[in-house]
């Protein structure tokens, strides 16, 4: 069975408590961290994935950056150092092991700023020459300031506001875990709000 991301949400209400279908809940949260200013520099890769609304599995890569290079202010952000990924896989390796284990099931990624994490995998493929398949991106960025009124959307700052457990931020295994938890929360959030607006 190919899940084919989020379709519909299904919703009513139980003695005022809303009820949400899960089903068509399927999606992969993805996180890039870079070694520089490249969008093509990945150094760490973060999946979380999510079956009927459920969070399954999280996994993280280290990936071995062309020439191993980094840049001073990428290293401060995420605290990845060229030491830490010498031996480690380059990216066609890490996204060989992510579509042929996950990608048959899922079409749809969810990121906290789509325009980067989606130039990120577009850039790598194109250095690579990696043939990427037809995927749908969606933004948890973007649900954020449609369905919350904060001054900031950053993902630690979101999910501090929200009470969603926090790992180790610019660590992609765990801002893809955030992220996920993130989004799921947006969509229970959206309903209510829906539901607000229409009774």
């Amino acid at each position: 069975m190919k899940y084919v991301g989020l379709q519909r949400i299904y919703c009513l209400t139980i003695n005022n408590q809303i009820m949400t279908d899960k089903s068509d809940i399927n999606f992969i949260a993805v996180d890039f961290e870079t070694a520089t200013s490249k969008r093509a520099s990945i150094c760490e890769v973060g999946i979380c994935v999510v079956r009927q609304g459920e969070i399954v599995e999280t996994r993280s890569w280290l990936v071995r950056p062309e020439d191993n290079r980094y840049q001073y202010w990428n290293i401060k952000v995420h605290g990845i150092r060229p030491q830490d990924t010498e031996n480690a896989p380059d990216f066609p390796k890490v996204w060989e092991e992510i579509e042929r284990t996950y990608l048959d099931g899922f079409d749809t990624f969810v990121a906290h700023n789509v325009p980067f994490d989606r130039s990120c995998l577009q850039h790598s493929a194109e250095l690579y020459r990696i043939h990427l398949p037809e995927l749908k991106w969606i933004c948890s960025l973007q649900m954020a300031r449609k369905v919350y009124s904060f001054g900031c959307n950053s993902l630690d700052y979101l999910c501090d506001q929200l009470g969603i457990e926090q790992g180790s931020h610019h660590r992609a295994g765990d801002d893809a875990e955030m992220c996920a938890r993130l989004y799921l929360r947006e969509q229970q959030d959206k309903v209510k709000h829906l539901l607000k607006n229409n009774y």
